[in-house]
């Protein structure tokens, strides 16, 4: 397991410390049982225990960490329920940005683009290029809305789900780069229906497939 950077430059601590930390428990493979702790995280980065303490928290109230009393920060640990809701949320407004979007040559540009780096990504099997080329797709129609409180609230959605899916990530990254391609064609046409119906599948289909892993996991039906 990879040790995070050393921080040396003097701006805000408590920002760097979040950013840092939050790559690296979303790059890492931890365990959930793996236990964050402060004195731990503020010797990597080579700080303070003080901001250190101040991005767990802000962690913890995004929903990607856990603080338990007396014990310390692990990984947060995802019921089905709360995979369904994440994707209920996350496919609701991803179909209103994808309807809302401002579509200009230069979105549809850097969205094929994005679809060609996807589909590299996959062939090589470079998993956090893969992951992160995914996630920019999501997020280049969610800025083309224009709307940054949507685009702040579907980061950390996408930063929690893909916590749940660290594991599970060959389940569905082969299908992204067709349902991105199908996105794409719909917004070429100019048929926001049709590229809406096209996002609602894509969700479902990654919800469906991880809901149903996590209940055979569990011995679920």
């Amino acid at each position: 397991m990879q040790s995070m950077k050393k921080i040396y430059a003097p701006q805000n601590l408590t920002a760097l410390a979040y950013e840092s930390i939050k790559s690296y428990i979303l790059r890492e493979d931890l365990d959930e049982e793996t236990k964050l702790t402060e004195e731990s995280l503020s010797n990597q980065l080579g700080i303070s225990k003080s901001p250190v303490r101040e991005a767990l928290n802000s962690l913890h109230t995004q929903g990607l960490i856990r603080i338990e009393s007396r014990r310390g920060a692990y990984l947060r640990r995802f019921t089905a329920q709360e995979v369904k809701d994440l994707y209920d949320l996350r496919e609701a407004l991803e179909v209103y940005a994808v309807g809302a979007a401002i579509v200009t040559p230069e979105l549809l540009s850097e969205l094929r683009e994005s679809t060609k780096r996807t589909r590299k990504f996959l062939k090589t099997n470079d998993r956090m290029k893969h992951i992160e080329e995914d996630t920019k797709f999501h997020g280049l129609i969610a800025l083309a809305t224009g709307n940054a409180e949507l685009c702040r609230v579907l980061a950390n959605i996408q930063n929690q789900i893909w916590l749940c899916r660290r594991k599970t990530y060959e389940l569905s990254a082969s299908t992204a780069p067709s349902a991105h391609k199908a996105i794409l064609e719909a917004l070429e046409k100019g048929s926001l229906k049709e590229a809406q119906s096209a996002m609602r599948s894509h969700i479902a289909l990654v919800r469906q497939r991880l809901i149903s892993f996590m209940q055979q996991k569990n011995g679920l039906s």
